[in-house]
């Protein structure tokens, strides 16, 4: 099952699991009727910031959706390319927590909507300077720096610069 298969399955069973429509789905994640409907039917595959709201939405990790069969394959926004997230480390049930190796190309602005109550987020770039906007003001982080934040607010990761940001995000779920 390649990686599109694996998360327009994942996002039906998760969504019939709870019982909701795929009206309600859209309604819990702010991402239309119609595009849901597309990636349930495997006629469509959303960028990362898409999957990240869709995610949110039904309160569950965004690896969820990566199939582990794809041997950690990126997800990426399959127009641009603008923004490319492979996971390093898969779901973890018991320390819950993801980790990922990110790209932003440059002029790539990516806003997150927030995670589920209690959720940090620890970003450490690797390469190049990624601007973080965090409680509304945007901070610079350079290379081998980090930052730790409540993932559960609103944030923003840009690349203003123009050359590619590599950054990892680790994000630590509540139990």
């Amino acid at each position: 099952m390649d990686i599109t298969q694996h998360l327009a399955l994942t996002l039906k069973t998760l969504r019939q699991a709870r019982g909701w429509s795929l009206s309600k789905l859209a309604e819990e994640t702010g991402v239309s009727k119609a595009m849901l409907g597309q990636v349930e039917r495997n006629e469509s595959s959303p960028t990362v910031s898409t999957l990240w709201k869709i995610a949110t939405g039904l309160n569950v990790p965004f690896s969820t959706f990566i199939s582990p069969a794809a041997d950690a394959a990126p997800v990426f926004d399959p127009q641009q390319q603008a923004m490319v997230v492979k996971p390093l480390f898969p779901w973890d049930e018991t320390l819950k927590y993801d980790h990922f190796s990110i790209t932003l190309a440059p002029g790539t602005l990516s806003e997150s909507t927030p995670h589920e109550a209690g959720v940090i987020e620890h970003v450490v770039v690797i390469s190049g300077e990624l601007e973080m906007q965090i409680d509304g003001v945007w901070r610079t982080i350079p290379p081998d720096s980090g930052l730790r934040f409540a993932g559960d607010q609103p944030h923003a990761y840009r690349n203003s610069s123009a050359r590619t940001v590599h950054f990892h995000s680790l994000i630590h779920y509540p139990r």
